[in-house]
């Protein structure tokens, strides 16, 4: 709790206005990998409390479109367009998709992590699975040459799991931002130029 009170990032997101630390995250990796552009549209899954929908809408500008979409409430952000349910259900996807307009999506982004219940390697599977659940949203959704950013944790699975990314995005990327805590297993996978 005390380095939570501590950390730098924390207390920046509260004075600069994000809901949470993980803000600077998505801000360091766009900053080099020029993710987010105007007009873009942009789907965040897993999004709540909502700082990367905060930076996603601030970077795509007045034409761009921003879809955050949780199983947990979040609180409104001004332009951000939140569906509360399942990513992965089939009815609430047919909705999502009503809201697309046709639109294609050009960047999926997922800082989705599960209950942490203590015990590595189940939270490692569960990890892993949210992960695979991203992508297959990612590889249905995403225009031709779209993008995908994911966290994942390192250990049993990842290995697998960014062969499965390999094989939706011609070139895959690990980030490690400096707002991830150094003794942290978590990094970022990000899949450039789908598919086809």
């Amino acid at each position: 709790m005390t380095e939570h009170v501590n950390d730098p990032f924390v207390q920046r997101a509260k004075t600069e206005g994000y809901r949470a630390r993980a803000a600077y995250k998505l801000m360091e990796i766009d900053d080099k990998d020029k993710l987010i552009r105007p007009g873009m549209v942009v789907v965040d899954l897993g999004a709540a409390p909502g700082s990367w929908s905060q930076v996603a809408i601030n970077r795509v500008g007045d034409n761009g479109r921003v879809f955050a979409l949780d199983l947990l409430p979040m609180e409104p952000i001004h332009r951000v367009q939140f569906m509360q349910g399942d990513f992965h259900d089939e009815e609430f996807v047919q909705r999502f998709e009503a809201l697309l307009e046709g639109r294609t999506v050009d960047l999926v982004m997922s800082d989705i992590a599960p209950n942490i219940s203590g015990i590595p390697t189940s939270d490692q599977a569960r990890s892993i699975y949210l992960a695979e659940l991203a992508l297959d949203f990612a590889s249905q959704h995403l225009a031709p040459g779209g993008r995908f950013l994911v966290k994942v944790f390192q250990g049993q699975g990842f290995d697998e799991f960014r062969k499965q990314m390999e094989g939706v995005f011609r070139s895959v990327a690990v980030r490690k931002p400096q707002a991830s805590r150094g003794r942290s297993s978590e990094v970022y996978l990000l899949g450039s130029g789908k598919r086809n």
